[in-house]
């Protein structure tokens, strides 16, 4: 059998819950003890009831919150690649084998959601290109 860690985090959408893995009790049974509760997009850590938790406890968290958001801003740039395939795929669907009521049913969505996605697509490039053009004339 494999090594347990010593410390496991119950995921949730801002965050995890912390728990120490304890195996090493008279029933060799697996026992959790919340120690923290997590939130990533704070950077809060909250011990849990009136626990202190120790500079390792803290270490062993603060590392688990930068390899989370790391992972996180991996998935999401990848989620935005595949969207780049889905409008390609819509694309190849739409020219070839779409149907004229299925295309009803989605054409006013697709638009408007092109549209806005185009909108601020434009919109963040010029801010880029000014920005590109005023940090290269003050380097003048």
């Amino acid at each position: 059998m494999t090594e347990l860690p010593e410390y496991y985090f119950r995921v949730r959408e801002n965050g995890a819950f912390v728990f120490r893995v304890d195996t090493e009790n008279r029933q060799r049974r697996i026992e959790m003890d919340q120690i923290a509760v997590v939130n990533i997009k704070s950077g809060q850590i909250k011990p849990h009831g009136d626990r202190i938790l120790s500079e390792a406890e803290k270490a062993v968290i603060t590392d688990w919150m930068e390899k989370r958001t790391a992972l996180l801003a991996r998935r999401n740039i990848d989620d935005i690649h595949r969207a780049v395939d889905y409008l390609n795929q819509t694309t190849h669907w739409v020219n070839s084998s779409a149907e004229e009521d299925e295309l009803d049913s989605v054409t006013d969505a697709l638009l408007l959601a092109m549209h806005d996605l185009r909108s601020v697509l434009v919109r963040k490039k010029a801010d880029r290109l000014m920005r590109a053009t005023k940090d290269k004339l003050a380097g003048e």
